[in-house]
């Protein structure tokens, strides 16, 4: 089996922090890739680096935030116009289906009603339930950051490996559910030294690094704020573009 591995095809913060591009994962090596999360900045992410938007079937999202899934409209749009016929299958929160519609009609109306050479369907969490999507399953924990749906880490297991994403989130004990004994877990790390509600910061992972059980530890979601202090962060840092094998 070729390796599994995961690419950073964006890893920024809602505002770009450093010029980086909104969430965007890519996982390969198993018999069809699979996204996380899909920013609204993801299109042009995944065309940069070379990536078919056409062959993404699949896509795992951790919640409801414009960083996070707004760019399935242009994921969308992109397939219709480029006459994609593989259908697109896209798991989220409960809600999603709806939350989805209403942004695409905000943003190009008439879309949701336009005739599409593919099909679309959506799959619903629940709460620390098994969801298959495709080559992968998914299982969600709950977490806190206030998003209009439930919003959740993730633990994918995806060929012979099991991958963690922490989602944005403040700190809690949901983190280590999704993290115990993965290959990989990646994890936001929104602000230096700052504490602010529905995110972490980089002394709170770092004091929890031990805890979360996992074999490496990736940071994320970084702001502007972590990346001027760089050279005192001692985990792991994700830039566009980076390519783990897991």
């Amino acid at each position: 089996m070729p390796p599994i591995r995961l690419r950073f095809v964006g890893c920024g913060d809602a505002f770009a922090g450093g010029g980086r591009f909104n969430t965007c994962f890519l996982l390969e090596g198993d018999r069809e890739p699979v996204l996380i999360d899909c920013g609204a900045t993801s299109l042009v992410a995944l065309k940069r680096a070379g990536i078919d938007p056409a062959s993404i079937g699949w896509v795992a999202l951790s919640h409801l935030h414009g960083d996070h899934f707004a760019g399935l409209a242009w994921l969308i749009l992109d397939g219709a116009y480029a006459g994609r016929s593989r259908p697109l299958v896209i798991a989220g929160p409960v809600s999603t289906q709806e939350r989805f519609k209403t942004m695409f009609e905000a943003i190009y109306p008439g879309a949701t009603s336009s005739e599409r050479p593919f099909e679309i369907s959506f799959l619903e969490y629940a709460e620390a339930q098994p969801t298959q999507l495709g080559p992968a399953t998914v299982t969600p924990f709950e977490v806190i950051h206030p998003s209009g749906a439930p919003p959740y880490a993730l633990r994918i297991d995806y060929g012979a490996k099991t991958i963690g994403y922490s989602g944005d989130t403040e700190w809690t004990d949901s983190l280590l559910e999704a993290a115990r004994d993965t290959d990989l877990f990646v994890c936001e790390c929104n602000f230096f030294e700052r504490s602010r509600p529905g995110h972490l910061n980089y002394p709170t992972v770092w004091e929890n690094r031990e805890r979360f059980g996992t074999r490496r530890l990736v940071l994320t979601h970084l702001s502007q704020d972590v990346l001027d202090h760089l050279d005192e962060v001692e985990i792991e840092v994700a830039e566009d573009g980076l390519e783990l094998e897991v």
